[in-house]
């Protein structure tokens, strides 16, 4: 049987082949599509040193500069751009279907957030280091109070709605209010900075839709990631956008770990670097002689590394090498953390990323980990005048307990 119309046929195999051409070139998806259409570089690859030396060009539709950014792992699961606003100027309207993200890398201003049928217009300020959300669906206007450009960097849902729906008029012109989401309460964008555990892993969390400074509020001690290690979730406006803020001590760095693709991780404050590599090469891929296939992200404020890129499950390991510590703002996108993803409901899960791998765990124990990384962070360190904080103790047998306000690994 086969297609009878003009257009090319479809055979059936012969001769026991399989259908199909074997090999075949991944097509591109609607979102794929639309950022093209739109006019700005698209930037690939696992990361860059400083997002202000990304190509930038006019952008139609948000009235200033920009450019996309998808890194390898976050296609078709999160979309994320930088977007300069005009100096006292302000971008174009807009609403659309999916969540938004930003966080200010550089400038000052406002922003103005209502709802369809609303008269009341939301106004909270904005500065260099400010995180907010814009609620799904509502209008918002970005204004800069500034003389220079302000550079704003946005996470968002775009992908998974656009590659749903296809049909950017109804993304961008659904007049339905998600009340839910954003319920017009006059404190909605006051800084909430109580902190709770989250419903799921009872980590640190702050349900607060604008953190005014994110490089410098505060976070609790986490101890997940390395001695000293902070961290906190920011939840917004009940989005389904994953994030975290985290800071690693001076002098300290990270376990390596591994987890599925999609997080982003964003440089706050100080400076440093990532290695990242397939889970097949294994802890120590430099004394086994497979370093060439390993890859490295340096970054300073406004950087960013995909930190397992590609298939996922890859390795991947920070080192902060400033005196004020490395703090980090991790993306993650919407539903795709793996302590998040959908699963039989009421299923019990232990949290494998803070939890050794010979313990069955996602982590590579100190002890278990290539020699080389911890010689060339001390060097590193000595280089900016510095000495490692990292207790040998942490490299023997046992990783036993460090002091006692670290606790363990």
């Amino acid at each position: 049987m086969h297609d009878t119309t003009k257009d090319a046929h479809w055979h059936e195999p012969k001769g026991g082949r399989n259908a199909g051409f074997g090999n075949f070139t991944r097509p591109r998806l609607p979102y794929d599509i639309f950022m093209e259409e739109e006019g700005v570089p698209v930037f690939r690859g696992i990361g860059c040193a400083r997002v202000h030396d990304l190509p930038m060009a006019p952008w139609k539709r948000l009235g200033g500069r920009g450019s996309y950014i998808q890194l390898f792992g976050t296609e078709g699961l999160w979309g994320m751009y930088a977007v300069e606003v005009p100096a006292r100027a302000a971008l174009n309207v807009e609403r659309h279907l999916y969540e938004k993200i930003v966080l200010v890398v550089e400038g000052r201003g406002s922003t103005e957030v209502w709802q369809e049928g609303q008269t009341k217009r939301h106004v909270f300020e904005w500065q260099k280091g400010s995180l907010f959300t814009i609620p799904l669906n509502a209008f918002h206007s970005v204004v800069n109070a500034s003389s220079a450009p302000a550079l704003l960097v946005c996470g968002t849902s775009a992908p998974n709605v656009m590659n749903l729906i296809d049909n950017a008029g109804f993304v961008f012109d659904c007049p339905h209010a998600f009340s839910e989401r954003f319920s017009g309460a006059d404190d909605f964008f006051k800084p909430n900075e109580d902190v709770e555990p989250d419903p799921v892993r009872g980590l640190a969390m702050r349900r607060t839709n604008l953190i005014p400074d994110v490089i410098h509020t505060e976070l609790p001690l986490d101890n997940r990631r390395s001695p000293g290690y902070r961290r906190m979730e920011p939840s917004m406006a009940k989005n389904r956008f994953y994030q975290f803020v985290g800071q690693y001590e001076t002098g300290r760095y990270s376990k390596a770990h591994k987890h599925h693709s999609t997080a982003v991780l964003i440089c706050l404050k100080g400076n440093g670097y990532t290695y990242t590599w397939p889970e097949s090469l294994g802890a120590s891929p430099w004394r086994d002689g497979k370093a060439e296939k390993v890859l490295r992200q340096d970054y300073e404020y406004g950087g960013f590394v995909s930190a397992a890129p590609m298939s996922g499950d890859w390795f991947h390991q920070h080192f902060g090498i400033a005196k004020e510590g490395l703090r980090v703002l991790a993306w993650h996108g919407p539903n795709n953390h793996p302590a998040l993803k959908a699963g039989r409901p009421g299923e019990k899960l232990k949290d494998i990323w803070s939890m050794d791998i010979d313990r069955g765990g996602a982590a590579i124990p100190y002890r278990l980990e290539d020699p080389a990384l911890r010689r060339e962070y001390e060097d590193a360190l000595s280089r900016e005048g510095m000495t490692s904080r990292m207790n040998p103790k942490l490299y023997e047998a046992d990783g036993g307990v460090v002091d006692d306000n670290h606790g363990g690994p």
